[in-house]
Order: C-alpha cells, then sequence, then structure tokens
C-alpha cells in the first residue's frame, strides 16, 4: 500500500496527494472515528471532508464500516471496487474498534496491492501504530457507541511508530500531545510528530 498520513484534513502535500490518486478513481470515506458525537457535528464533519477532496478533483464514497459489521467478505468486495480509501479524524479507539467489528483491520494487513493509497488525518494515522496506549491521554478508551466492552489496545502496526498529531499547533489538542510525546520517550516507545498541515508520504 501506499500512504498519504496528515496531521489535519489534507496537509500541506495536496498537489503530491492529487498525483498518488489516479483520475477518475474512487475514493471510499471512513467516517467512523466520529460515531460517537452528536448526529450534527458527524455529518458536518463528513461533508466537510468530502468538499476538501471533491474540491482537489477526487471522486468520493462514503464507506461506512457500520453497515459492514460481521461482514468481512462484502467489505473486501467493496474494496476490490475501491482505488484508496481516507480515513478521517476522531476517536482513534472508536475507529479501531469499527475496524475490528468490519474486519477492516485484517484486510488492510493482507492488503497486497501496492497501488491502493491509505490516506487520512489524525485518528487516521494514530490507528496504523503498534500499540494504541499512548493514545489514551488525548483520546477516552472507554467511549463506545458500539457493543464493544474491551478495549482493543492493539493498534494496526502498519508503521512502526506512535503517530503524534497537532504537534505544536493551533489545535486544542495541541498541549496534551506533549504528554503523548513525554509518554512515548519514557516508555521508550519510536515516535513521529507532526505539525498540522505536515504529511507522511510512504510510496
Amino acid at each position: 500500500m501506499k500512504y498519504y498520513l496528515s496531521s489535519y484534513e489534507l496537509g500541506n502535500k495536496v498537489a503530491k496527494l492529487k498525483k498518488m490518486i489516479k483520475k477518475g478513481e474512487i475514493l471510499g470515506l471512513v467516517p467512523n472515528a466520529i460515531d460517537h458525537g452528536k448526529l450534527k457535528r458527524r455529518r458536518e464533519g463528513v461533508q466537510s471532508d468530502i468538499k476538501e477532496l471533491t474540491e482537489i478533483g477526487i471522486n468520493v464514497e462514503i464507506l461506512d464500516l457500520k453497515k459492514y459489521f460481521g461482514k468481512e467478505k462484502a467489505l473486501k468486495k467493496k474494496l476490490d471496487n475501491l482505488a484508496d480509501i481516507w480515513v478521517r479524524g476522531g476517536n482513534t479507539f472508536v475507529l479501531r474498534q469499527a475496524m475490528k467489528l468490519s474486519g477492516l483491520d485484517k484486510l488492510l494487513k493482507n492488503m497486497k496491492r501496492k497501488d491502493f493509497l491509505y490516506g487520512g488525518y489524525s485518528a487516521g494515522g494514530c490507528v496504523l501504530s503498534p500499540n494504541l496506549k499512548y493514545l489514551q491521554i488525548v483520546d477516552d478508551p472507554t467511549i463506545t457507541p458500539y457493543k464493544v466492552k474491551k478495549v482493543i489496545w492493539a493498534g494496526l502496526g502498519l508503521i512502526d511508530y506512535a503517530f503524534l498529531p497537532h504537534y505544536k499547533s493551533d489545535h486544542p489538542e495541541s498541549k496534551d500531545i506533549n504528554r503523548e510525546l513525554a509518554y512515548c520517550k519514557k516508555n521508550k516507545i519510536s515516535f513521529r510528530t507532526l505539525r498540522d498541515g505536515e504529511v507522511i508520504i510512504i510510496e
């Protein structure tokens, strides 16, 4: 897979993002990191993401993982018909739960398509880390909009470091990111910090 991991929204490498997505391809927007929020906020957040992506010429389709809970085969078939996915920010633990319940975590780990793009921001990048314990400083791990009681601490492990967005940025979570950074240093966890606007690209 290819990766476009932004601290916040599209980031400052939009021209590169456009090149990573072939013209006419359909990108699946995964909104589930905000499934715990109020309906109005969820709708506004998703519409904002759709607007940003369509404004740079990307064809967007909502890929709601709730529709695929317990239906991993159906989700695999859907992914086969998508060229890319974009995973928005929110609560990383809620997103991780949705990935587990739908089987997206397994499908991404087993993805063989080198041309497939995993893009996203904030929680969308954090969930790829090997372990999510450092995130409990910013994201409440006990929140769940689903029938899940056990916290999933294991990340997808598709990157080998803790992903720390909103570092030294004009973002409400920025101060707490410093606490996450201290946690990573104390526990000898590899990490990457990103200021809002910065992007990690892996091809």
